[in-house]
């Protein structure tokens, strides 16, 4: 029996959905990629089943209005950023796994607790709940991949991980348009425990997650012997120990060049809320393309995420190769967001053609942009402090992933000058972010070839 290749190595024949079967059975060989698949894809099968309904069920089950559901939102994206940068730090020190799981476990109950809320309070309580267990979880996941692989097996073990996160959503969303069929208290109460449920389900594989995916222990070094210490009858004066240095910890915080890469990162990652929030708003009220294209593009950026992901993602371990591969996810951006200005002024079956071509550059602008901002994430990180620096990156994530609606919604009032600003701003984040790698890669270049020298 063959054995299969590891993450990294998917053969390049394979295309379109058979690279994808592909691919993921590689993953599979590797143990702790086993688990981590596995576990997300159970328990982002139940959060597809979430997001398909908790909107409607928030609004004609609860009674919340939008301003209270963005409230509820905004609190539970902003306890998110804090849960994301305190867990980092604390998987450095404690168990990674324990985090892990106790995030998962707490998700899977606060989810289930949503089908009890009856009030604007309950609701905005789990909220806050949901925000820091979904965080912490995230937060000691991306340290464990940080401490489990590397180079290359690295950011090909997240890309495997986000394109079994998009097929799982997908997955369960459409289980949650049952819920929407059926349009009741109950239904829509069955699928919010349902998918809490489907959550928990995931929490007893990741349990079989190996030690070594844990920070070493630091064991305090042994006090010096009594002997060693002078006395008032001694003959001679006895030599006093060495002191042992002390070393500074590694800290992202006094990282400038790793605070910039992420606060870049976080700036273009605000095309996520241009997908989410801006282009929908963008079509019903400023195109005359049928609104039900919304959902038509949401399908094809799926789509490309899942079959372009892993492989547009090999290679960006290496700083230089992240670097040039965010920029042409910021060209693609700026083309996209020509592209989707161009649709407001023509005809219907034009407006579509356009927001299809938009749609595309924009998926493949984000499936590069992550690509490269993995790769630098990891690979310029301090290997003393894996947790901590991947939960300040994901800590930026969650800032801009907070003002990407407000940011978003401002630009698109402005209509054509809009789309023209923010064109800017993706093209300036994905360029500052390449500059800084490229300069990266050559501070590395230079450092091993002092290596090599001596």
């Amino acid at each position: 029996m063959t054995t299969a290749p590891p993450p990294t190595t998917a053969p390049p024949p394979a295309r379109g959905a058979r690279g994808v079967r592909v691919r993921l059975a590689a993953a599979l060989s590797d143990p702790v990629l086993r688990i981590l698949v596995t576990s997300t894809a159970v328990g982002r099968i139940g959060r597809g089943v979430f997001l398909a309904v908790t909107v409607l069920y928030f609004t004609r089950i609860v009674g919340l209005s939008a301003g209270e559901i963005a409230v509820v939102l905004t609190v539970s994206a902003g306890l998110g950023v804090a849960a994301s940068a305190l867990t980092g730090h604390l998987a450095d020190r404690i168990s990674a796994r324990r985090i892990l799981l106790a995030g998962m476990t707490l998700d899977g109950v606060a989810l289930v607790a949503y089908a009890f809320a009856a009030d604007f309070w309950a609701v905005l309580a789990i909220g806050a709940v949901v925000g820091v267990a979904e965080s912490a979880a995230n937060a000691a996941r991306m340290a464990i991949i940080a401490r489990a692989f590397d180079g290359p097996r690295r950011v090909s073990a997240r890309a495997i991980l986000r394109t079994v996160t998009n097929i799982a959503i997908a997955a369960g969303a459409a289980a949650g348009g049952l819920a929407l069929l059926a349009d009741t208290g109950l239904a829509y109460r069955a699928a919010i425990v349902a998918a809490g449920l489907v959550v928990l389900a995931g929490v007893p594989i990741m349990r079989g997650l190996p030690p070594r995916v844990d920070a070493p222990r630091v064991v305090p070094a042994a006090p010096a012997a009594d002997s060693a210490a002078p006395t008032a009858d001694s003959a001679e004066p006895t030599t006093a120990a060495p002191a042992t240095p002390v070393v500074r910890r590694a800290s992202p915080w006094r990282d400038a060049r790793y605070l910039a890469v992420t606060a870049l990162s976080a700036v273009f990652g605000m095309q996520f809320g241009l997908a989410e929030v801006g282009v929908p708003l963008w079509i019903a009220h400023d195109t005359a393309a049928p609104t039900a294209i919304v959902a038509a593009l949401l399908i094809l950026n799926t789509v490309i995420v899942v079959i372009f992901q892993v492989p547009l993602s090999r290679g960006t371990h290496d700083v230089r190769r992240a670097g040039t591969v965010t920029a042409w996810a910021g060209v693609l951006m700026v083309l996209a967001c020509a592209l989707y200005a161009g649709a407001a002024p023509v005809v219907a079956w034009l407006a579509v053609a356009l927001l299809i071509a938009a749609a595309l550059a924009h998926a493949f602008a984000e499936v590069m942009s992550q690509a490269g901002g993995w790769g630098l994430s990891f690979e310029l990180a301090d290997r003393r402090a894996p947790g901590a620096y991947q939960g300040v990156f994901s800590m930026g994530f969650n800032l801009g992933a907070m003002a990407a609606p407000i940011v978003v919604t401002a630009a698109l009032g402005l209509g054509l000058v809009g789309w023209a600003l923010l064109a800017v701003v993706f093209a300036a984040s994905a360029l500052g972010t390449t500059l800084i790698a490229w300069r990266s890669a050559k501070a590395l270049d230079a450092a091993d070839g002092r290596v090599r020298a001596a």
